[in-house]
């Protein structure tokens, strides 16, 4: 029996937000870390690192707690944020879908940024002393040029770091990371979760804290729906915490503790779909 594990996409508050669900459950007894697999898209790609690292959930909310950060200030120029405002537009207009992601990632290449190597240690500082680990870990992007989707994994030859960047590289805010001579923009371009890369799992349990899309359905809804598959969203407490910028790093401490509320809330449908005991009653 395979168990999946997808974190989604969500920018600083979907980092702190899965990092503090993790380390709830795990309280209880539920090791969702323990996966034989696990897929990260954007911000879930950085918490999906993070749990082949050497630091433990704790001081990973420990982390999310501490207001020091390396994290950059999002870009509050109001002509980025029109520019970025189109990156979504052009994705919810529909139609030919590698046409729309060519569009979003001309926009991303057009769009002044902060440097790719300051962007890069930003990535870097987050995943300190994490390396690929032994279990299956995909880490998908899309090529800039192609709109195509491209997953990176141990296999590839791409230093995680430079794998965890591509997938974040949200268009118009972080600049498109280049790999090998090609461009590549945030995997959330292609779906939040990508959950159809963990189709051949048994069980999967999937946390999603962006916003559903049209896309999302079309490209992974039919791998949600069946038995042994759980979705588990945020609960209200995120959404206030969030506020309108989840990538503001301020919202960084709301969200893990949004996070570790929820655990007791969500904490037997996970184990019935993830088959794990509840060593500690929820409260």
């Amino acid at each position: 029996m395979q168990r999946a594990l997808v974190l989604g996409a969500g920018g600083l508050a979907a980092i702190a937000w899965e990092t503090g669900l993790l380390a709830g459950l795990a309280r209880r007894g539920i090791d969702l870390a323990g996966a034989e697999l696990v897929v990260g898209t954007s911000a879930g790609s950085t918490v999906a690192a993070q749990l082949g690292g050497p630091r433990d959930l704790e001081a990973l909310v420990d982390a999310q707690l501490d207001p020091a950060t390396s994290e950059l200030a999002p870009d509050r120029d109001p002509v980025r944020a029109a520019e970025r405002a189109a990156v979504w537009d052009a994705l919810a207009q529909g139609g030919e879908v590698l046409t729309a992601r060519r569009a979003v990632a001309a926009i991303a290449l057009a769009t002044p940024t902060v440097g790719e190597a300051a962007r890069r240690a930003v990535i870097a500082a987050r995943l300190v002393g994490a390396d690929w680990p032994d279990r299956p870990l995909l880490v998908p992007a899309v090529d800039a040029a192609t709109g195509e989707l491209v997953v990176f994994d141990r296999g590839s030859g791409v230093p995680l770091v430079d794998a965890v960047a591509a997938s974040c590289a949200v268009p118009a805010m972080w600049p498109p990371v280049t790999i090998g001579g090609r461009r590549y923009v945030d995997g959330g371009v292609r779906s939040g979760t990508n959950a159809d890369l963990a189709r051949d799992a048994d069980r999967v349990v999937v946390l999603q804290a962006g916003d559903a899309r049209p896309d999302d359905a079309a490209e992974v809804g039919p791998s949600l729906d069946r038995p042994g598959v759980l979705v588990v969203r945020p609960g209200e407490a995120f959404f206030a915490a969030r506020g309108d910028d989840p990538l503001d790093p301020g919202v960084r401490a709301g969200c893990v503790r949004a996070g570790l509320d929820q655990a007791p809330r969500v904490a037997s449908a996970v184990a019935a779909v993830w088959g794990a005991p509840r060593t500690v009653a929820a409260g």
